[in-house]
This record gives C-alpha cells, sequence and structure tokens, in this order.
C-alpha cells in the first residue's frame, strides 16, 4: 500500500467530496471497478481525461485484512488519486468494517460489491448473491457506519437488478434506511450478460429512492453518457470497457486520440506498471485506430521496449 505522503492523502484533506459531487446536479463521471485494470495508473490517465471518481478494482476483504502481501498489491495510490473509492467483496460485516478502518485515511469511502455475476464470488458468498441478502448488506453498511469515525467517509453499493424490481427497491430503501451513501445500479440481472441494459429500471429505483443513484451498463460514448443520465434522472453514469477502449471518452473523444496513448505510457513507465498490463490496456486503445495486420504484430510484442519502438516508428510517438 504505497502512497506519495500518508498526509496528502487523507480524506480529511481532500477537498473534492463525492457525496457533494453527487448532489450537485451535474452529471457525475466514474470509472468503474475493473478486476486488473483500474489500477492506480488507469485511473490516473482517465483522471486526465474529465473523470470525476475512480474505483479500484475489486478486492476481497478477508484477504485485504488477513495479509500484509494482499494490502501491498491490491492497494496502492497516490496523492492525485483523488477521489477515490475502495470496492471491496465481503461476506462479514465485521471484516469489511476492519478492512475499511484501513483504508480510511487513503480514499474517500468503501463500496461494497453486490453485482459481480461470476460463479466464483457468488460461490464465496460475494456479488450478485448478496442483492437477495438485503439484512447483510444492511449489516455491513451498519457496521462500517459505526467503525470509521470519519462521518465523510462514504459507503456505498454496487448492484445488479432482480426480475422483479420491487425487490430491488426494497433492497435499496433498506440500504438507504441504514445511511448508504448512493448505490450503483447494473441495470442487468445477475443471469444478463450481454442482452440490452434495462434502463427503465435504473429510472425506477432513481425514483423510489432519495440517495444518490449512479447509472451503469454499455455507456460507451460521452453522448451515450449524457442520454442515459437524461433518460435515468440519475446523479451520475459508470463506464467500464467503454472507458477501456477509450480512456479520453469522457472528454469527448469519439476514439483514443494518440495524445492518450502517449500519456499513458508515460505514466505506465513512471509508476512502474508491469508489462503484460501495459500491453493490454494499449491493445484495447488502439483496437479502432489499427488494422488487423497491425493488431497482430502489435499483440505479439514482448517487452516495453518492443511496445515502445512500434508506437515511435509507426505514430511518432
Amino acid at each position: 500500500m504505497e502512497t506519495d505522503s500518508v498526509q496528502a492523502t487523507l480524506c480529511q484533506e481532500r477537498k473534492k467530496d463525492p457525496i457533494e459531487m453527487l448532489h450537485s446536479g451535474q452529471l457525475i463521471k466514474v470509472c468503474a471497478p475493473m478486476v486488473r485494470y483500474s489500477k492506480l495508473a488507469f485511473r490516473t490517465l482517465v483522471r486526465k481525461y474529465c473523470c470525476d471518481l475512480c474505483y479500484t478494482p475489486m478486492i476481497v476483504a478477508a484477504d485485504f485484512v488477513r495479509s500484509v502481501k494482499a494490502r501491498d498489491s491490491e492497494f496502492t495510490t497516490n496523492r492525485g488519486d483523488c477521489p477515490l473509492i475502495v470496492q471491496f467483496a465481503a461476506n462479514d460485516a465485521r471484516l469489511l468494517s476492519d478492512a475499511a478502518r484501513i483504508v480510511c485515511p487513503y480514499a474517500n469511502g468503501i463500496d461494497i460489491n453486490c453485482g459481480c455475476p461470476q460463479r466464483w464470488a457468488m460461490a464465496e458468498g460475494y456479488g450478485a448473491c448478496l442483492i437477495n441478502k438485503p439484512e447483510l448488506v444492511r449489516d455491513m453498511v451498519k457496521q462500517v457506519r459505526n467503525q470509521v469515525e470519519n462521518p465523510r467517509f462514504s459507503v456505498s453499493i454496487k448492484i445488479r437488478i432482480h426480475d422483479d424490481l420491487t425487490k430491488t427497491v426494497d433492497l435499496c430503501r433498506k440500504a438507504e434506511a441504514t445511511g448508504v451513501s448512493w448505490i450503483t445500479v447494473h441495470g442487468r440481472t445477475t443471469e444478463e450478460r450481454h442482452q440490452p441494459v434495462h434502463y427503465d429500471a435504473i429510472k425506477m429505483i432513481k425514483e423510489n429512492v432519495s440517495v444518490p443513484i449512479i447509472a451503469n451498463g454499455d455507456i460507451r460514448s460521452l453522448k451515450e453518457a449524457e442520454n442515459v443520465w437524461q433518460i435515468t434522472g440519475t446523479d451520475g453514469v459508470m463506464a467500464a470497457r467503454g472507458l477501456l477502449a477509450n480512456p479520453a471518452m469522457f472528454a469527448g473523444y469519439e476514439e483514443t486520440p494518440l495524445k492518450c496513448i502517449w500519456d499513458w505510457a508515460d505514466i505506465a513507465l513512471e509508476l512502474g506498471t508491469p508489462f503484460m498490463c501495459f500491453h493490454q490496456h494499449l491493445m484495447y486503445m488502439m483496437e479502432k485506430i489499427t488494422s488487423r495486420q497491425e493488431k497482430r504484430i502489435f499483440n505479439a510484442l514482448s517487452s516495453t521496449s518492443a511496445v515502445l519502438d512500434y508506437l515511435t516508428d509507426h505514430y511518432g510517438i
């Protein structure tokens, strides 16, 4: 768990309060928690291109609390990494509150993952199975609220919807009553993967609770973000794959500009990003601007120096 300066990253010192942002009436643009991808370097990049709020990848709270090695590998930040939400997978209120206390000095809040549909997560009692356990979600929110002394520290949840939306509304109302700061709604059920997002369901949830709602699902351009914001009446929009393909999306770019690729190279090298992560992000970013033959060549590169040489030769970077 690395920081430029502990004092500089104290939550109390941070001027950007995500709770205030989500009550501003403006469109708040959010980078989703993406396993392997939404780490410090990528968060640094999207913040340069109008992303207002970033999440860490999902971290298993039990491992984080019990293992120093897990903390050091899973959570890295610095003073520019703000505002920041740390997302945890948890099924135990005490362990979650312990994890929240550890990250409290370095983040603006935590988020409970109640939306991951992957089998391993649900088998462990994490992720989307929690939408059917509103009492456990309530207990986890309440425990963090009781254990973290900082009143500005946010506690949010990210959920998927039920087939029966009355169950989703009930879950959200119970979370709201317990003191949840906001709710992110991915507009698909646990079984749905690539089906159309139910934005009407997100709108219904927004109309039935008072806390801010962030809409999530298939947002791939600034125009789409603005449309979803208008359609649902929500307080923010969260993008995942759209930002992977184009980290400058929220700044209005239709495809990744070369300047963004240059920025990624600078940031990744400065922060010591491992080659596989560095390369994978570039493959996503360059998907729309490279030919099939160029992709074959670029994707086969096996070192940072080879990638930098390729970018220099082909794009003058």
